[in-house]
Formats: C-alpha cells, structure tokens, sequence
C-alpha cells in the first residue's frame, strides 16, 4: 500500500502562513506558521457546493467505509452543505475543540474562519464544530481543561 501524501493547505485561500503536520486531538491538524493576530480573516472553509439530501447519501456512504471515516462537510443553514472532499482548502483539516482559537462565520454563502484571540506561531489552530445535538453524538479528543465531552453543542 501506497504511503498517502501529506495534505496541504491551499494559499490562495488562506490569509496567514499555515502548516499542515500530524495532531495531538487526531490525524492530522493546521497550525499557525506566524503569530495571527486576533480578529483576523485566517482561513475560508472551501469544496463543493451540494444539496442537504445529497450530503446525506455521501454522509452515509462515508460512515460505511471505514478507510473514509473523515467527515468533509460544513452547513450552509437548512438546505445547502459545503464538501470539501472536493475543492477543499486546507480548512478541513482544522481540528476541533472545546475551546477553540477560531470561530466559523458564514457569509454570503461562504465559511470563513476568524480568529477569537492571539494565536502563536506554532499553536494548532482549532474550531468548535457544534455539530447538532440530535444528530448522532460523537466523542471529543482535545484534551481542554473544560472539554464537554463531544464535539456536539450541548442541549
């Protein structure tokens, strides 16, 4: 078997030097290759544009393959998904945490990630997924002081 190829991160729509390299939290996770200051534009979430009932087939499809596990998709609000399995940035590969250094915002149709504090060279850039409590519930790795447990928003 082939040895996969490490990702990378995308310039064009990354706004600060950004590393890809292996994570503590899981696989693989992008780290600040400069100091970002807070505020800040770091980095938009891209892929490809589908429909709610399509990312559910591909969710599916997904879960049941084991070597695929990786979920690559962000919601637009009720109807559109962004899947960046095809066309992604880099984003994709931001982590989760409870106490997260990035906060996801959309606008006009797009996910931007923006930075909530002063994020050292070096310091692994990480968001706060808040996947649907009435979804299905998964369990969080990243290690936080007040980590809730999973990667789901609470009730």
């Amino acid at each position: 078997m082939a040895k996969k190829e490490r990702p990378k991160i995308d310039g064009r729509y990354a706004r600060f030097a950004l590393r890809v390299r292996r994570s503590r939290i899981e696989g693989w996770g992008v780290y600040a290759g400069e100091t970002i200051p807070r505020r800040r534009l770091v980095i938009e979430y891209t892929g490809e544009k589908i429909s709610r009932k399509e990312a559910n087939r591909r969710v599916w499809k997904t879960c049941r393959n084991p070597r695929t596990r990786k979920l690559t998709m962000y919601g637009l609000g009720a109807y559109w998904r962004i899947d960046a399995a095809n066309g992604g940035s880099g984003a994709e590969l931001v982590n989760h945490s409870c106490e997260p250094n990035l906060k996801a915002r959309i606008w006009r149709g797009r996910v931007l990630f923006h930075s909530l504090r002063r994020i050292r060279a070096r310091e692994e850039v990480t968001v706060d997924y808040a996947i649907s409590p009435d979804t299905f519930r998964v369990r969080c790795r990243c290690g936080a002081k007040k980590c809730r447990g999973t990667i789901n928003r609470l009730k």
